[in-house]
């Protein structure tokens, strides 16, 4: 079940590729994906939906891994990694601090924020899986709040365009 949400929160992403801008920044960062501006084809989005359909695990450290290595070893796979660990709050607190100073942007946000959300929300539902499977209630539940208010301010935004 969790595959398919985050399936569909990247299919989101790919039906409103037409929101993001495009960069003219010619550097490439990461291994090959710009940052901000990491999707910026309808290629790249499937590519993301297929590390997503792979499998995605959060390791003791909360860094985010894929389960299969090929695909992980790949540039594009390398880059993705980096960007949700390099990019994504790791601990509930930090994570509402960004929420905080997204939900009080203007009206329209930039591409970059709107990355952060989506990897933001990828991230916050795999650790409400990775806390129901460790019995941590406290933190599933604090997990999920935040999860949810992504997804609220992704919308909020979304609907402004």
């Amino acid at each position: 079940m969790l595959r398919f949400k985050c399936a569909w929160v990247l299919l989101c992403l790919a039906a409103v590729r037409g929101f993001w801008h495009r960069s003219d920044v010619s550097a490439v960062i990461h291994g090959g994906l710009s940052r901000p501006g990491f999707i910026r084809s309808l290629k790249e989005a499937n590519m993301m939906f297929e590390f997503l359909l792979s499998g995605l695990v959060i390791d003791v450290d909360n860094n985010v891994a894929m389960r299969d290595q090929e695909m992980a070893s790949t540039r594009q796979g390398r880059a993705f990694l980096a960007l949700i660990n390099d990019n994504i709050p790791k601990t509930v607190p930090a994570m509402e601090e960004l929420l905080i100073a997204l939900e009080d942007e203007e009206k329209s946000f930039s591409q970059s924020s709107f990355e952060t959300l989506i990897l933001g929300i990828i991230y916050s539902a795999y650790q409400v899986q990775k806390q129901e499977v460790e019995r941590q209630e406290v933190q599933q539940k604090a997990w999920a709040d935040v999860l949810g208010r992504l997804a609220n301010v992704t919308f909020v935004h979304l609907r402004s365009y």
